[in-house]
């Protein structure tokens, strides 16, 4: 009895550590998935609330909109529409200085301030990287350098005269149509359909950067 009771320990002790271990295998890719997918590209058809969208790598995609989708339009800014004080997010690269030098730059309205707040890797560019925070110093005269204060952090990004500089206003579904560009953040259904998280929609013919 005794080495019954031992073997039947031993083997529910080893069937816990495999699905332990299956489990543990099985999470990079469960929280891969889970990860929202980012589309650029343009418009080619709205049919209710489902999206047709041509990508910039030549894809051509169906994006469901839902209720919770969020949609804003993207206008273009100069460089004096960014204030000490203002919220902004920033694509770049890194510098040998370690300063970062800006592909784009956005600004947020104050209702949206502290969105995406921090400093990560982005997908825009080789080693690029997305910065959001609130805009410290802003020095215009000999280039344009912003400090950017996020939560744990702080980055200097020099803006270069020919990058991009848009504003995030609130917009709403009447702005998609045909032909206007879309930079948008889906999530991917158990079905492989993409729903739509967030959507920036250039206005006035405008690109969104990001």
């Amino acid at each position: 009895m005794k080495t019954t009771t031992v073997k039947r320990l031993r083997d529910t002790f080893l069937i816990s550590s495999l699905l332990v271990s299956s489990m543990m295998l099985a999470s990079p890719s469960q929280a891969e998935d889970a990860k929202p997918t980012r589309v650029r590209g343009a418009i080619t058809a709205v049919e209710g609330n489902l999206l047709k969208i041509h990508s910039n790598r030549g894809e051509d995609l169906q994006v469901n909109l839902t209720s919770d989708t969020q949609v804003r339009g993207v206008t273009l800014a100069q460089v004096s529409d960014i204030k000490p004080g203002s919220y902004v997010g920033s694509a770049a690269i890194p510098q040998p200085d370690g300063t970062l030098k800006a592909l784009e730059v956005h600004v947020f309205p104050p209702e949206m301030a502290g969105t995406g707040d921090g400093h990560r890797a982005f997908d825009l560019g080789k080693d690029s990287t997305m910065t959001n925070g609130s805009v410290g110093d802003l020095v215009t005269s000999n280039g344009r350098t912003i400090t950017v204060n996020y939560k744990g952090g702080q980055k200097k990004i020099v803006i270069p005269d020919d990058v991009p500089i848009v504003n995030l206003v609130p917009a709403d579904r009447s702005l998609l149509k045909p032909g206007v560009k879309v930079v948008l953040q889906a999530k991917k259904a158990d079905n492989g359909a993409l729903n739509a998280l967030s959507i920036s929609a250039g206005e006035h013919g405008v690109t969104p950067p990001m």
